[in-house]
């Protein structure tokens, strides 16, 4: 069989490097891909995007089934085109992709089906957006009504950076927002308190499969500190989804989030991602629905998968996911995510990045380097996005997949690196 991957990113990487272990899949093709997939066992780049030229590219290469990896192509309508071509993909529909896209859709979809989550109130106008600001005080949440990258929510501990992040969304626009529908909106929300969580699924339409539990880190700096990002490394399993979290999670959350979805005529399939603050009591509610497999947690979530990608793929696509489980393995995971300088408002390209390969060998244990923002020029490999490296490994405990990660990063170095020093901090101190 032959797999095409959608994406550049570490996701994609890592997708790619699990699809290809399957002793089904004769060759994994990531379009457009970046350095670490061109040089990954089994994988291959070919340089598309446009959706005509995907299609064309899934006929005549005689594409089993294709996966989509980042949130862009979904919301633009990648499945839809697929499927009216008779081709196997799997991933949401451009309609129920608006779970992601629009942030006012999947809070007024979580009101209906009265799925647990922070109040909130959706503002087009400026003015009327710092009026609310004020009058609910801070702390307070401001998110942009549409894909960000990762960056288009501002968890403002003052007012004043509640009004800045308004104004980045509607007022000078700084923050480059592709808005659901056009229209510039800002979502703005309650503070909740907890611990973050990400539980993500595979989900047929009908049928559930949850993946292995996981916690992102998306503050730039350590200890939580500075601006969001796109996620900055990412461990699993997250002790803080206890068994008693997870049913509620599945019961409260995931089961009536797919059956509304069905219910309005727009059936999920594909990875649904959500977000989850755990309060002190253990109530879960949801942060933010995306509509794909979250990245870092991507590269954790796969590192521990024994079981057959393509095969879970399949089951997905033809709708008896309810008739397989995934099987994991019982060591821990964590990724570190090595930076450009300058990520993430302005992360800066074209540094030669020293030390890295696809895979990093340590003296203690299993380790892969996945790419992200990177590509090869002259036989060098170069940084050409804000997330660069994603640095994973496995270990016995927690601790020690985090020293053999850490590990690993010191190998590697590129001008101006950021990365995080205390990646699974939650989890450790949760554990002593």
């Amino acid at each position: 069989m032959k797999v095409l991957v959608i994406g550049a990113g570490a996701r994609e990487h890592a997708l790619a490097w699990k699809l290809a272990q399957s002793p089904r899949v004769q060759k994994v093709y990531v379009a457009p891909g970046n350095a670490g997939t061109a040089h990954e066992p089994g994988c291959e780049n070919v340089a598309l995007t446009a959706f005509p030229e995907l299609v064309a590219f899934a006929h005549t290469e005689q594409i089993a089934l294709t996966v989509v990896g980042p949130e862009g192509p979904l919301a633009e309508g990648v499945v839809d085109a697929f499927r009216a071509a008779g081709l196997r993909i799997f991933g949401p529909s451009r309609a129920a992709a608006q779970l992601e896209s629009s942030k006012d859709f999947a809070k007024s979809f979580m009101a209906r089906h009265h799925i647990p989550t922070a109040r909130y109130r959706t503002f087009s106008d400026a003015a009327a957006a710092h009026a609310h600001v004020e009058s609910e005080g801070a702390p307070i949440v401001v998110k942009a009504d549409g894909l960000a990258a990762g960056k288009g929510v501002v968890v403002a501990q003052t007012l004043a950076e509640a009004h800045a992040g308004i104004d980045a969304m509607l007022g000078d626009k700084t923050l480059a927002v592709q808005y659901a529908d056009g229209t510039a909106r800002v979502v703005i929300e309650e503070f909740m308190a907890g611990e973050e969580a990400s539980f993500i699924a595979m989900v047929d339409g009908r049928h559930v499969l949850p993946l292995a539990t996981s916690q992102d880190h998306k503050r730039l700096k350590d200890g939580d500190l500075g601006p969001n990002t796109g996620g900055m490394g990412a461990y699993s399993p997250a002790p803080v989804v206890t068994p008693a979290v997870h049913n509620r999670v599945m019961h409260d959350i995931i089961r009536p989030a797919v059956e509304g979805m069905a219910r309005e005529g727009m059936p999920f399939t594909g990875f649904l991602y959500a977000g989850l603050m755990i309060d002190g009591a253990g109530n879960p509610r949801v942060v933010e629905f995306n509509a794909r497999l979250g990245d870092p947690e991507a590269e954790v979530i796969l590192f521990r998968l024994n079981s057959d990608l393509f095969e879970l793929f399949e089951h997905a696509i033809d709708g008896t996911l309810d008739t397989v489980e995934a099987e994991w393995d019982r060591r821990a995971a964590l990724t570190v995510v090595l930076a450009a300088a300058g990520y993430p408002h302005a992360p800066q390209k074209g540094a030669a990045i020293r030390g890295v390969a696809a895979k990093v060998d340590t003296a203690n244990g299993a380790t892969h380097v996945f790419h992200a923002g990177t590509a090869e020029r002259d036989g060098q490999v170069i940084v050409t996005g804000g997330r660069v490296l994603a640095v994973t490994a496995l270990g016995d405990s927690l601790r020690s997949a985090q020293r053999i990660a850490y590990d690993a990063v010191e190998l590697i170095g590129f001008d101006g690196m950021q990365f995080r020093h205390d990646i699974g901090h939650r989890a450790l101190k949760i554990r002593t």
